[in-house]
């Protein structure tokens, strides 16, 4: 009589095949984390423009950053700060990363949709915004189904 331990040994010990099914899942997980590292690298970006325009860089106007509204200072800080630490949560691939990416992102979206005279109302943005969230949506659900049970 066969012992159910050793059998299953042998079956963990058995090498893996490329053409197998169970490579599909991590598949999805590896396109799923190359975003997640895209979007920290646009984060990043995204995070340093906003320093830029607070130390005076390529700022919109001539006027130093004091010189501007309240409003456009507080979300210049705002995403100047969130930018970069989603950038950092994306690049780890952790769960918290995304969540503050997407908490920036519908930031983003807000302002731009119900506060235009912050940002200038660019639709652009919001579309392009938008668009990523769909694309992070449909990774992580298809990854998330791919796991087995």
């Amino acid at each position: 009589m066969n012992d159910p331990m050793v059998t299953q040994q042998r079956r963990a010990l058995e090498p893996v095949q490329a053409d197998q099914e169970e490579a599909r899942p991590e598949r999805w997980a590896w396109w799923l984390v190359v975003f997640l590292r895209v979007m920290a690298g646009l984060s990043m970006i995204k995070g340093l423009y906003h320093w830029a325009v607070v130390c005076g860089i390529n700022a919109p106007t001539s006027v130093g950053f004091d010189g501007y509204e309240t409003p456009y200072q507080s979300a210049t800080v705002f995403f100047a700060v969130i930018d970069l630490v989603a950038a950092v949560g994306l690049w780890l691939a952790a769960p918290w990363g995304a969540v503050v990416w997407l908490t920036s992102l519908i930031s983003m979206v807000a302002v731009e949709l119900l506060f235009p005279r912050i940002f200038g109302g660019d639709l652009w943005v919001v579309v392009v915004e938008l668009l990523l969230l769909a694309v992070y949506l449909l990774l992580a659900l298809v990854t998330a189904r791919a796991q087995p049970p």
